[in-house]
Parts: C-alpha cells; sequence; structure tokens
C-alpha cells in the first residue's frame, strides 16, 4: 500500500464515521471564523465559542469591532488567554478589513496571510469554510495523526506537513478530511490518553499498529 493508496482508505472511512464533520467554531459570518480563529490558539474552541458571544453582543459588526479599543477586546477575550496579543491582533484585523477591504475578508490565499495574526493553519481553514476553494488545516490533531497513521513521517512543522499532505490529499477531499481529523483526535485517537485503538475505524491500516508496510 503506497501512502496515497492509503491516504485515500483513510479519507473514506472517515466520511463514514464521521459524515457531518465540520468546524467546531462557531460562525454565522466570515469575519466571526477569522475572530474566533485568532481566540482558538491555545485555547479550546468550546470556550472560544462562548467567550464570542460577549465580544458579538457588544460589537455586532466589523466596523464597530474596529473602532474597540485593544483593551476593551482584551477584556471580553482574556478567559481565551494570551489576551493581550490576541486582542492586539484582532484591532489591528478588523481596522485592516474596514480599511482595505470594504469589510470582507479578501478571497486570495496570499492577502489573507498578510492579515495581522493569521497563519496558514488560519488562512487555509478560511479559504476551505468560508469559499469552498481546496484547503489542508494543520492543526495539532491533523499533524499527531498524520504521523501516527504513517501519511508523513515524523515532521511535525505545520508547513511542511501541508505541502506533504497536498501530495497524497485531492484538493476536493483536504478541507473536510483535517475536520474529520479533529473529530477522530478528540474521540478515539487522543493526545493526552493512550489511543483508543480498539475502537478505531483505521486500526488495520494504521502505521502506529504496524500494519502493512508503505511504499512512498
Amino acid at each position: 500500500m503506497t501512502k496515497k493508496q492509503r491516504a485515500l482508505e483513510i479519507i473514506e472511512r472517515l466520511k463514514k464515521e464521521y459524515p457531518d464533520a465540520g468546524c467546531t467554531l462557531d460562525y454565522d459570518q466570515a469575519w466571526k471564523l477569522l475572530v474566533s480563529v485568532r481566540l482558538a490558539a491555545q485555547c479550546t474552541d468550546a470556550r472560544v465559542n462562548v467567550v464570542v458571544e460577549g465580544l458579538y453582543k457588544k460589537y455586532p459588526d466589523v466596523d464597530a469591532l474596529a473602532e474597540a479599543s485593544v483593551e476593551e477586546i482584551e477584556e471580553i477575550v482574556r478567559p481565551c488567554g494570551l489576551g493581550h496579543s490576541k486582542a492586539r491582533d484582532i484591532s489591528a484585523c478588523m481596522k485592516m478589513l474596514r480599511d482595505e477591504y470594504g469589510g470582507k475578508i479578501p478571497e486570495d490565499f496570499d492577502a489573507i496571510l498578510k492579515l495581522p495574526g493569521v497563519g496558514r493553519k488560519s488562512a487555509n481553514l478560511i479559504m476551505g469554510d468560508v469559499f469552498g476553494k481546496p484547503a489542508i488545516v494543520t492543526d495539532t490533531h491533523c499533524i499527531r495523526l498524520v504521523n501516527r497513521m504513517g501519511l508523513v513521517d515524523g515532521i511535525k512543522e505545520p508547513k511542511k506537513v501541508e505541502m506533504a499532505l497536498w501530495k497524497l490529499i485531492p484538493p476536493e477531499e483536504g478541507s473536510d478530511f483535517c475536520h474529520r481529523l479533529v473529530y477522530h483526535g478528540r474521540e478515539i485517537c487522543t493526545a493526552r490518553t493512550k489511543p483508543y485503538c480498539e475502537r478505531c475505524c483505521l486500526a488495520d491500516v494504521c502505521k502506529k499498529l504496524g500494519v502493512g508496510s508503505v511504499a512512498k
């Protein structure tokens, strides 16, 4: 089994296991996803979803949030951790959206990357979830799981993992595949406890269990 074959098999099995998997950050407008993904750094999505309710109640649109001071934003988002740096980035990002893009998120990957506080993971999430474009979101779940499964070999740097996966994952599958990895990483292939391999739908194709060999 080649890595490509293994990847395609994993994609199909995860589709059956998590047919409705999607982004676990709540949002109803694109700019809100941009805010939430910044807040999610070193914080759970569940906590972010609670905190942003208060943020959006006080600042309901891009213009309102752009007008808010960093200190005002920080007061609300502090429970997400790293409050000052996150508030600073959110403030600068909203100002940039207001002043340069008419309050809208640009549909170009490189333009999104230039927004304050936005890295490749966040930009890919926006491209996939907001614009429906090919995307691979290399969060901690993705990096941990694809290494365990044998799709990449001991690569931990997010961009390198992303580049390796682009060679294996069909473009139209990337975004949903990464969302399903999050679900699988939380429920089965966990980080803080021993993985529940006995309940895993991928057990017979996973490199962690020493099943089969992979041709590169």
